[in-house]
């Protein structure tokens, strides 16, 4: 899908907050208005280079790729977030052992290279709709365009909403502050000096902004593209999957229903009408074959040629190439985990490591090749979502038990463990059942820490060590042996979990806004999170 071209000089590269580094009006290729936007080949480049800038941006003072906004650093940090992944070498700052701070270069990253991404795409929208009114592009593929780029920034929005701003049930409307909504190109002096005055939006207002993007590119995304660019490009059951996690995490229990209802079928075995979804036959397949799969909705395109380099690729990050990520032994040895569970034999590989024999995601694996495709959606999630939703709504009831078990029958086929109505007591055992199987699901897929997040507030909140909200104690792999490992025994060694945890009041909750950020946006500055 990508080629050289698509760096596009339209990467002018004005992070939201303005940093030293970004001002830069006049960078070594850039390539004007005029030129960017005068054919619907070029048109289509400048697209490509938005893609290319969700891939992965660049390292905040040098030229190197790093994997922000999707690659591997941003699905790394969603796990070390979390308990079920354990970081090996302490290559992040997010291990939360008191050393992430205001200045740690893998926060500046994720934000930096996010808006960086949201700015590009603020300007190509501009150039789009401009094309069109040069009659350049249609009027139908200028709103196909515009709604893959809105998108793309719901998409970006969403994930630093995540990150850096309390959920939305920290105050009963939502009042409390989100993150700063670029809706303008910054493409001049006096753009940028309008984005230093810009602060921070409200999460309810930030969510609103989200769903309209999509709302729009709902109504005119074409349903499908052809071969690896169903997955690699967004389409209207992209648009429709996203909605749905949105709504989830707005706690919109009825519209999460309504909107997964678009896309799976009324009975099992489930599909989709719209864009012809369904679960692959095992669960390695949506990581076997990244681009030809039916799984995947939604994938962040990698190459042999054009990848996030070995700072942001999945399988450096997750195997044994660069061993930075393994698979805890809270996971792993969790009883709800079944011993015969495939997912164990085909998404699992045990290697030696710093002499622990450990398990590994074996999900990406290109190795040097570097060439895995970030995962972002997949029908599990989509039936995983509707499944929640059914349980919150009518309780336990057979439509939630089989969403649930279509997603956990393809890897537990003993029928004997297979779930039934009579398997759950009432809600609540349902609703564990269904969190712990997006546990075991989206395992190394950095799923974990938007599912704490959005339960803070929830009567299913994830606990901390006290006993509320938070992220739990977890393993330090210092302290760990290869027999810490004891899978589905139910028994995790307390000695192991020497990495505290906290709960939602600590200041490490949520990030804190980038020191480059607040120091060259005085109003960022007045905004930053408590305690930092």
């Amino acid at each position: 899908m990508k080629n050289n071209f698509a760096i596009i000089g339209l990467s002018i590269g004005l992070f939201c907050g303005c940093t030293d580094q970004a001002i830069n009006l006049e960078p070594k290729n850039v390539i004007t208005y005029d030129v960017a936007f005068s054919t619907a080949e070029r048109c289509e480049l400048t697209i490509i280079g938005c893609y290319d800038a969700a891939q992965s941006g660049y390292y905040p003072g040098n030229d190197q790729r790093r994997g922000y906004p999707f690659g591997a650093a941003t699905v790394e940090q969603g796990d070390m977030k979390g308990e079920d992944m354990l970081n090996v070498q302490q290559f992040f700052a997010v291990t939360y052992n008191g050393d992430y701070g205001i200045s740690s270069p893998n926060g500046q990253a994720h934000w930096e290279c996010t808006y960086q991404m949201i700015n590009k795409i603020n300007i190509v929208i501009d150039g789009i709709r401009t094309a069109k009114e040069n009659g350049i592009l249609t009027a139908e593929k200028a709103a196909d365009a515009e709604g893959e780029l809105r998108f793309l920034r719901a998409l970006g929005f969403h994930e630093m909403l995540v990150y850096f701003a309390l959920p939305y049930g920290a105050t009963p409307d939502a009042s409390h502050l989100g993150i700063p909504v670029s809706l303008e190109p910054i493409n001049s002096i006096t753009a940028v000096e309008a984005a230093k005055e810009a602060g921070r939006a409200t999460v309810k207002a930030t969510y609103d902004q989200i769903l309209a993007d999509l709302e729009f590119a709902e109504a005119n995304l074409v349903v499908n593209r052809a071969g690896g660019l169903k997955i690699s490009r967004a389409t209207k059951g992209a648009v429709i999957a996203l909605k749905a996690r949105i709504y989830q995490h707005l706690g919109q229990w009825s519209n999460v229903a309504t909107e997964s209802a678009k896309i799976v079928s009324a009975s099992t075995p489930f599909t989709s009408s719209i864009g012809g979804y369904q679960l692959t036959a095992t669960p390695e397949g949506p990581f076997a074959n990244n681009s030809g799969n039916t799984e995947s909705i939604f994938s962040i395109e990698n190459s042999v040629t054009d990848n996030a380099t070995n700072n942001g690729s999945l399988s450096q990050f997750y195997h044994t190439v660069r061993s930075l990520v393994c698979v805890s032994p809270i996971i792993i040895n969790a009883d709800f985990w079944l011993a015969d569970d495939l997912r164990r034999e085909q998404l699992l590989d045990r290697k030696t490591y710093g002499g622990i024999d450990a398990f590994w995601s074996w999900k990406y694996r290109a190795g040097s090749a570097m060439d895995d495709w970030t995962p972002i959606i997949r029908y599990a999630e989509v039936l995983l979502n509707y499944a929640e939703a059914e349980a919150r709504l009518n309780g336990v009831t057979q439509k939630a038990v089989d969403l649930l078990n279509a997603v956990r029958n393809r890897a537990v086929t003993d029928a004997s463990k297979q779930f039934t109505l009579a398997s759950f007591a009432g809600t609540d055992a349902l609703m564990k059942a269904i969190l712990n199987e997006r546990r075991i699901e989206f395992l190394a897929e950095g799923r974990r820490w938007p599912d704490i997040h959005r339960l803070t507030y929830d009567k299913y909140a994830v606990l901390s060590a006290d006993g509320t909200a938070g992220v739990p104690n977890k393993a330090s792999f210092g302290s760990m042996k290869s027999d810490s490992y004891n899978p589905a025994s139910g028994i995790v060694d307390p000695n192991i979990l020497k990495t505290a945890g906290f709960n939602y009041q600590d200041r490490r909750y949520v990030f804190p806004i980038p020191q480059s950020e607040t120091t060259s946006n005085p109003k960022l500055a007045e905004q930053q999170n408590p305690g930092w």
